[in-house]
């Protein structure tokens, strides 16, 4: 049976999740006051640069004589510095709670168990690790994007029953159905940024937006070397910021930057230049050549493969991936397999 620290935080847990694809590149964080085992406040982080999830809870809380007397359940280790919004840790210190319960410690170099130092300090009694694997789980973008300085990376592509991602002429419409191409447009929603190589944007004409799903726009990349590209494709409208990685040159026009890397490190200099724009998560929609790099080079960090029972009988060779299944899905005929990397 589970005990109430365990229900508490699970429920923090539920609400960190409402904001998903807002609040990046802060961390997802939900927060839940409780007074005599019933829960009397609770919040979560909504936007970037808005309040953290603690004050949102604080403010939901109609007798605020009762914070004292109450237990804080919090998914991550209060912040302990001034960013866009005031330390939560010195907030609860000045509402004089009785206890806090933390799923897990936050890693960012400004906070790292300075947030719980601060607690302990005013007398506040402090427990942690409450679920903390769901809690590690739940941020796997924010703290893979601080402890490996690059965004969190999810390789995704359909194959055919037989195997294949796209047709000889590159063509790769349609492999899975409608709800599976419903879900991935939920997924942009939910990320910082989508890249595809110039083989894909050129036969495909992608549009890399959310259509299908309401959420913002992800940050639309491209990898197009010499700058061969047709100027006309839906990549390069304008109608969302999109950045075309480059061999050749710098330029910036409204919604459209060229960035031109190293040619030696290609990948690399790419997600290096991503992390310094605070992108903390990217999807890899394709083509098959730009996956498998990905995969030869260990760059990712889950997989999420859809297979439908649609045969091609020749065409492009689907990635070949070594990972280990840890999930997987039936969408209407379509099965969704989810992996991760083996080391």
């Amino acid at each position: 049976m589970k005990n109430s620290d365990h229900i508490f935080m699970q429920r923090a847990l539920e609400l960190a999740t409402n904001g998903r694809g807002n609040v990046s590149p802060n961390p997802m964080v939900g927060c839940v006051i409780v007074y005599e085992n019933k829960i009397i406040g609770e919040g979560w982080h909504q936007q970037y640069g808005g309040p953290h999830a603690e004050v949102n809870a604080v403010n939901a809380v109609p007798n605020k004589n009762l914070l004292p007397k109450s237990t804080v359940y919090v998914t991550l280790e209060p912040c302990a510095h001034f960013g866009k919004t005031p330390p939560c840790a010195d907030l609860l210190v000045k509402c004089g709670v009785k206890r806090v319960v933390i799923g897990c410690k936050d890693t960012h170099p400004e906070v790292g168990g300075k947030g719980i130092e601060k607690l302990r300090v005013a007398g506040i009694e402090v427990k942690i690790g409450v679920l903390e694997e769901e809690c590690l789980k739940l941020n796997r973008r924010f703290f893979t994007f601080l402890e490996k300085k690059r965004p969190y990376i999810i390789l995704k592509w359909a194959e055919t029953a037989d195997g294949f991602i796209a047709r000889e002429n590159y063509d790769s419409k349609w492999i899975s159905n409608e709800f599976s191409r419903q879900l991935v447009h939920k997924w942009r929603a939910e990320e910082d940024s989508i890249l595809v190589g110039s083989n894909t944007a050129q036969f495909d004409d992608s549009q890399l937006n959310v259509r299908d799903w309401s959420g913002k726009d992800p940050l639309r990349i491209v990898i197009d070397r010499q700058l061969k590209l047709n100027p006309t494709l839906k990549l390069f409208d304008r109608s969302q910021p999109t950045i075309c990685y480059n061999l050749k040159e710098n330029r910036e026009e409204v919604n459209l930057l060229f960035q031109a890397l190293e040619g030696k490190d290609f990948l690399e200099d790419m997600l290096n230049d991503l992390f310094k724009r605070k992108q903390q998560s990217l999807i890899v929609e394709g083509g098959s050549g730009l996956l498998n790099k990905f995969i030869e080079k260990g760059l990712w960090d889950e997989a999420r493969v859809f297979k439908a029972p649609t045969t091609f009988g020749k065409g492009i060779a689907a990635p070949i991936l070594n990972g280990t299944l840890v999930d997987r899905f039936r969408i209407d005929n379509d099965q969704l397999f989810i992996f991760k990397p083996k080391w």
